[in-house]
């Protein structure tokens, strides 16, 4: 079990499925309350009564993370509904399969919106609430392998990821002193329904047959599998538990042996 997780509550964007779901499960195991946001409303009532049955509280917001004024609603509704606030994992994210020729202004824009939006607002969210309630706190940011390096035919992706661990590092040094840490966290290839969608336009623009480019992406992985939404989770509980309350600035691998810092 991670140090001091139990009764503490946490709000995961992008909670009802894949890599969120997986953390709002595994915190749930540790006696963490949990909040999600999502904007598909059933999944997420699906997701809720999975994190119940673990004998934890759980919430649920629908909200648009690119819009500020949402993602201060739902911090304030889990506020009010768990009796308190602790930790933002600011997990919502979209993928993009795009030629730098091929990218135009609306595609830029919707990425940019969610992907760096979604956590600039999620940090500032957090961080204005932990500060209100004069209180520590763990914020803690997707990023990905693709914040590491620079991904053919992702790239404005792995640009959005850059940016989130530029934030992370900037939102940990001005944060420090009010006692909230600041740390992302930097998946692989995991099995996700994103990654059958990366794996489908791949297919589209590569002519590959769909699975291939799943398939060779996993073959260059040191470890011999695909990433699961458990492994993921994993690094965060870790993140979010008081075992990490001494890092604060860094965006952590944990993708199996692809990229290696």
């Amino acid at each position: 079990m991670s140090k001091g997780l139990k009764n503490k509550v946490a709000l995961i964007t992008g909670g009802a499925r894949g890599i969120g779901r997986g953390i709002a499960l595994r915190l749930a195991t540790e006696g963490t309350h949990i909040a999600l946001i999502d904007m598909n409303e059933e999944l997420l009532k699906n997701t809720q009564a999975e994190i119940e049955n673990l004998n934890v509280k759980a919430t649920t917001y629908v909200a648009d993370i690119s819009q500020l004024d949402q993602v201060t609603a739902a911090i304030d509704h889990t506020y009010q509904a768990l009796g308190g606030f602790d930790i933002m994992i600011n997990n919502a994210g979209i993928a993009q399969v795009q030629p730098i020729n091929d990218i135009k202004p609306d595609d830029f824009r919707k990425i940019t919106d969610i992907n760096i939006g979604g956590v600039l607002w999620g940090i500032q969210a957090a961080a204005k609430k932990f500060q209100a309630l004069d209180q520590k706190g763990k914020i803690i940011n997707a990023c990905s392998i693709a914040g590491h390096d620079g991904f053919a035919m992702l790239g404005v992706y792995s640009a959005t990821k850059f940016a989130v661990r530029a934030l992370t590092q900037a939102a940990a040094k001005e944060y420090a002193s009010h006692g909230i840490t600041v740390n992302g966290y930097c998946p692989g290839i995991v099995g996700t329904d994103m990654w059958v969608e990366i794996d489908k336009r791949f297919s589209e623009l590569t002519g590959a047959p769909i699975g291939e480019t799943y398939k060779k992406y996993v073959e260059g992985i040191a470890l011999g599998r695909a990433q699961t939404p458990e492994d993921v989770a994993a690094l965060v509980a870790f993140l979010a538990s008081e075992d990490s309350d001494y890092i604060t600035g860094q965006s952590i691998l944990t993708d199996g042996g692809i990229v290696y810092r």
